[in-house]
């Protein structure tokens, strides 16, 4: 009996130990004290050593995309080191193309600040905010799409281009041992900026949808930074080719709703694809739109439908759509959300057309 006392009190006394000298390593070796932070070459920061820079970004309330939470596994955190990053890692490699690598791109959450640091970002992540935001309604669209409206701090606004995304926080839960972001295309106006509208549909284990469509509440709060992205409206006469899929259908949401608050009555044409019937939604909204927008049309492509679904809408995927209805890209740009097969087969159609293209922009997801 006295062995396994002593043989206890041994273990504890030497696992006390190992957290002492863990404790006393991090303090020493990993402490690098405070170093300087220089972005754009205009603004400086000082910061604490020994972190990443995602997280001493993310300390200095700058917000980088990065949907692992820090991993090391998405390649979204992306940014340029001009000095001070020290060595690229094997980690980074897979995410980096020759070019990148030559202009001295970074993941950032894998990069450590061990020293003066220099660093170049795009001046429009300096508008990128992190929010807590309150559920105000939870709409079920399909059996597994949602769409949910977040009611933003009081005095609070997001300010974004129509096509942008946020990131969404899935904290702790039962099931689920992570934090990590998604992200989630804004569905609502940037004209009403006290709120944020998202659709999310339920992936299969998915730690974020899992969240959403079985823990999330109406009351809850929930953590949103943003905006983010390179796909949102381009300001010109052009007429305007939208394609979505599933909840692709988002960002041409928050485009057609920022259409009719401005007032824009650009000539616009939206093929809305599916499986089945059931797998359509919002129709009532965009039929709504066809009359509240003089020159904007609204055409929903079901690719599996049967004689039973008395179906008298376009019966083909929204490329084939597209081939049939669409009849030249002359001043036309495009507009597209979805995976990427729908992205790739609508881009050959349009191309195939006459539309340049430049003047086709993606968010593939």
């Amino acid at each position: 009996m006295s062995s396994i006392v002593i043989s206890t009190v041994s273990l504890s006394i030497i696992t006390a130990l190992f957290a002492v000298l863990l404790t006393i390593a991090d303090r020493t070796i990993g402490n690098y004290g405070q170093v300087t932070m220089t972005i754009n070459d205009d603004k400086q920061f000082t910061v604490d050593g020994g972190t990443s820079l995602l997280s001493t970004l993310n300390q200095e309330k700058i917000f980088i995309p990065s949907a692992c939470g820090g991993k090391g596994t998405c390649g979204y955190c992306k940014v340029q080191v001009l000095e001070g990053g020290g060595p690229v890692l094997a980690t980074e490699t897979p995410f980096m193309t020759e070019e990148e690598l030559a202009d001295n791109v970074r993941l950032s959450c894998q990069c450590k600040v061990k020293q003066d640091i220099r660093i170049q970002i795009p001046e429009e992540l300096f508008n990128v905010k992190e929010f807590e935001a309150a559920v105000e309604s939870i709409e079920d669209l399909t059996d597994v799409i949602k769409k949910l409206r977040f009611k933003l701090p009081e005095g609070e606004e997001i300010n974004f281009k129509p096509g942008q995304y946020v990131q969404l926080q899935a904290p702790l839960y039962d099931g689920n041992d992570e934090e990590v972001y998604r992200a989630y295309s804004i569905a609502s106006s940037p004209l009403e900026k006290e709120y944020i509208e998202l659709i999310i549909g339920l992936v299969p284990e998915g730690i974020a949808t899992t969240y959403v469509h079985h823990h999330l509440e109406v009351g809850g709060k929930v953590t949103i930074n943003g905006p983010f992205g390179d796909f949102y409206y381009q300001d010109n006469d052009r007429e305007m080719i939208m394609v979505a899929v599933g909840t692709g259908v988002a960002p041409i949401l928050s485009l057609l709703n920022y259409m009719k608050s401005k007032g824009i009555n650009r000539k616009a044409t939206f093929y809305f694809g599916a499986k089945t019937p059931s797998d359509l939604f919002l129709l009532d909204h965009f039929e709504k739109l066809e009359e509240e927008l003089p020159d904007f049309k609204f055409i929903p492509c079901l690719s599996r439908v049967g004689e039973e679904d008395n179906w008298d809408g376009f019966k083909g995927r929204v490329n084939n759509a597209i081939e049939q209805m669409m009849e030249d890209g002359e001043n036309k740009e495009a507009y597209l959300c979805g995976n990427e097969p729908m992205i790739d087969s609508v881009v050959k159609s349009l191309t195939e057309k006459g539309m340049p293209e430049e003047l086709v922009y993606f968010d593939k997801f």
